[in-house]
């Protein structure tokens, strides 16, 4: 009961927060006192403001906004989203958008389940859509699953992927972003030596932690510091009465937002002051750069326990993809098995939190793989984020990846150039 109550505690704090802020708006805004001019009022008015949305997106699931596409053919077209697989712990969805020419590539974008939706990836699906028939995996948020749902760790998240990759078929292009980087070369692997014709064409890991020993970074120094009973001791708590999962064991989401906030601290402090500064000029809206932002960085999940448990003993500690001697459901997966598949790794050279070295290491562990089928590529300039969603991306990472998915999947030059055109 006493890590319930932690959990319920934490909601709580979360919750008045967001209601002082609420009424520090509501007072500051009485119409009284307008007729006593005071600036501040309304930088009180602007902090009640900025401080209630932002408490309030914390425990809000972002939705992807996704409602229409332009493509090749200049037209905008509807998008709708379908749940191909549901699952307890996490769906595979399907963004189809009607009314235009079948695409050639089909994509399965492996989202991250790192304490953020999968609508973190918005901005890059949407960059996708019109080139691609385009397919995620949505991940649930661990509070809103009932404990006789079972457990979920990492071996259950690679069975996932492969029961997702299976569905999809052998046509499909794999982008792994970040986390699930490992776990879904692990998949292709186990596809490779248990089923090889569900294999997918190709496989792009895009800042993920394959070899977390290759360049440490404060993440991976974090986990070698502390013991797992520590670990276990410090961040893991039961979900409380208020929700589905209620005694379900978990990483809260909240928790991790602070260990987020706490590693930019003075940068987070300094776009609330501003967002503050502008909301009292009044010349912030509900749409600009710093609520698109943080309504969704502000917006966690909690992970089941025995997930982020595993994933930092058996990824980060023991380095068992790495060393290829990672396990699933009792069988050593071998990634060697891997002899058809072109494998692509990408980083940034400025990332902070899978640094250069810890994705490309993938290649050197698809020892079966001949190098005509290897690709690498290190964006200058770009940080963790840049590379899956920022400007590096747009202009410079995504061009490459679809050349490489056409290059492995016998696209035509003409398509080629469109998607180039189309990144431009």
């Amino acid at each position: 009961m006493r890590s319930m109550f932690t959990y319920d505690l934490m909601e709580t704090m979360r919750n008045t927060n967001q209601w002082m802020g609420a009424s520090a708006k509501a007072v500051a805004s009485y119409p009284m006192f307008a007729m006593l001019p005071n600036p501040a009022l309304r930088w009180f008015e602007a902090w009640g403001e900025v401080t209630e949305r932002s408490f309030e997106r914390m425990v809000v699931k972002p939705d992807w906004g996704i409602h229409s596409v332009t493509c090749d053919d200049g037209r905008d077209h509807l998008v709708e989203i379908e749940t191909v697989i549901e699952r307890p712990f996490g769906d595979l969805i399907h963004f189809n958008v009607s009314g235009r020419e079948p695409s050639s590539r089909k994509v399965l974008l492996v989202a991250p389940m790192s304490g953020h939706y999968a609508t973190l990836l918005r901005s890059t699906v949407q960059s996708l859509l019109g080139d691609v028939d385009l397919y995620v995996t949505d991940w649930h948020n661990a509070r809103d699953i009932p404990v006789s749902a079972g457990k979920f760790d990492i071996e259950d998240y690679t069975l996932y992927l492969v029961d997702f990759m299976r569905e999809l078929g052998p046509d499909t292009n794999v982008i792994a972003v970040c986390q699930p980087a490992p776990l879904t070369l692990a998949a292709t692997a186990y596809l490779a030596e248990q089923d090889p014709e569900a294999q997918p064409r190709s496989l792009t890991l895009i800042g993920g932690p394959i070899d977390p020993e290759a360049t440490p970074t404060e993440v991976t120094d974090f986990g070698a510091r502390v013991t797992m009973g520590q670990l276990e001791q410090a961040m893991i708590q039961r979900v409380g009465f208020k929700y589905p999962g209620v005694g379900r064991l978990v990483y809260p989401g909240l928790l991790q937002l602070s260990s987020f906030m706490a590693m930019n601290a003075e940068r987070h402090a300094d776009a609330f002051k501003e967002q503050i500064s502008r909301v009292a000029h009044g010349s912030a809206s509900d749409h600009d750069a710093h609520n698109r932002f943080y309504d969704e960085y502000l917006a966690v999940m909690d992970m089941t326990a025995e997930f982020y448990l595993s994933t930092v003993e058996r990824i980060f500690k023991n380095n068992e993809i790495a060393k290829n001697q990672f396990v699933v459901d009792g069988h050593m997966v071998d990634i060697g098995k891997i002899t058809s598949v072109a494998v692509k790794t990408v980083e940034g050279a400025n990332d902070d939190i899978s640094a250069p070295g810890q994705c490309v290491a993938a290649l050197d562990l698809c020892t079966g793989l001949p190098d005509s089928k290897k690709a690498s590529h290190l964006e200058p300039g770009a940080g963790h984020y840049g590379i899956f969603a920022g400007k590096s991306w747009r202009n410079n990472i995504r061009p490459l990846v679809l050349e490489f998915i056409d290059a492995n999947s016998g696209t035509t030059t003409k398509t080629r150039k469109a998607a180039n055109k189309n990144a431009a």
